[in-house]
């Protein structure tokens, strides 16, 4: 398989989301993001992410040859079973790790856990998508699991922190998965399930308050702006604006991420988060993210 048919599949323009997810889950815990655990645990829920877009088009095959024969299976770049084999071994490599951090640290089998949750997620939701009226619930558990999987290598049961940014994670991803849902057809036909996008503006204009933090006020500004624009293209709805807006939401993952963990006080870890927002932005233009 050549590198660039790799990438494509994995769409690892949105790898730096995963990455944020997995530090705001461990700054959600109350732990500090730079402990030695951190480096293990981003491989692991990269190695998750990757697989799972592998399974995702392995699956999706026979729907792609005819709505999207650009994509590297119906292309004849590389074979189904192999898409499949890969995707496999990277969630099985994704829970060794887990695996050994929850051995070598203080909360044993617990990571392997949300791990085992994490890959059953991501299997349910690659084997029907398509036609599944719940696939954004299913999506939304996916990186809600990152977050606690990323607690549970820190302490077990997770904290109601981690509990409070997973539910908010949940509802961002709803939105965004059903705007995802209608990306083909360039047009949403309903836009009731957009309203689970306003929980995380009231949560953390919430959390903002609760905290009294002016620097989270400011981080969640800028999200509250750039989730405002992406829905604007939505309305607009000229040649190209659902795909732009789709990838502008995704994206946005790291600036919500960026807003819960400013609320946490971690200031040099949030601007990490939003360096995760701008780098998703520019690889998205050099391989899509959709």
């Amino acid at each position: 398989m050549k590198p660039a048919v790799a990438l494509k599949l994995g769409r690892v323009s949105n790898l730096p989301t995963v990455w944020t997810n997995t530090l705001a889950g461990v700054v959600l815990s109350g732990f500090n993001a730079l402990d030695i655990k951190t480096l293990p645990l981003l491989l692991s829920m990269s190695l998750f992410y990757v697989g799972g877009m592998f399974l995702n088009d392995a699956y999706d095959a026979e729907v792609d040859s005819r709505e999207r024969p650009e994509r590297p299976i119906p292309a004849g770049l590389v074979g189904r079973q192999t898409v499949f084999a890969w995707g496999v071994a990277m969630l099985a490599a994704g829970l060794a790790i887990l695996l050994g951090v929850g051995l070598a640290g203080a909360t044993g089998l617990w990571p392997a856990a949300g791990g085992l949750a994490l890959g059953g997620a991501i299997i349910v939701y690659d084997r029907n998508h398509k036609a599944n009226p719940l696939s954004p619930l299913i999506m939304g558990l996916c990186r809600m699991l990152v977050y606690i999987t990323a607690g549970l290598c820190f302490v077990a049961p997770v904290s109601p922190a981690v509990l409070f940014g997973a539910f908010v994670l949940l509802a961002y991803l709803i939105g965004l998965t059903y705007t995802a849902k209608q990306e083909n057809i360039g047009r949403v036909e309903n836009a009731w399930p957009l309203v689970f996008l306003a929980v995380p503006v009231l949560a953390g204009l919430w959390a903002c308050y609760v905290f009294a933090s002016p620097a989270a006020l400011v981080v969640w500004l800028i999200f509250t702006g750039w989730l405002g624009f992406c829905l604007w293209l939505i309305v607009r709805r000229a040649p190209g604006d659902i795909p732009r807006s789709v990838g502008g939401m995704i994206a946005g993952i790291a600036l919500l991420d960026a807003m819960l963990i400013s609320a946490a006080g971690a200031s040099g870890i949030t601007m990490v988060a939003i360096a995760g927002f701008a780098l998703t932005m520019i690889l998205q233009r050099f391989v899509p993210g959709t």
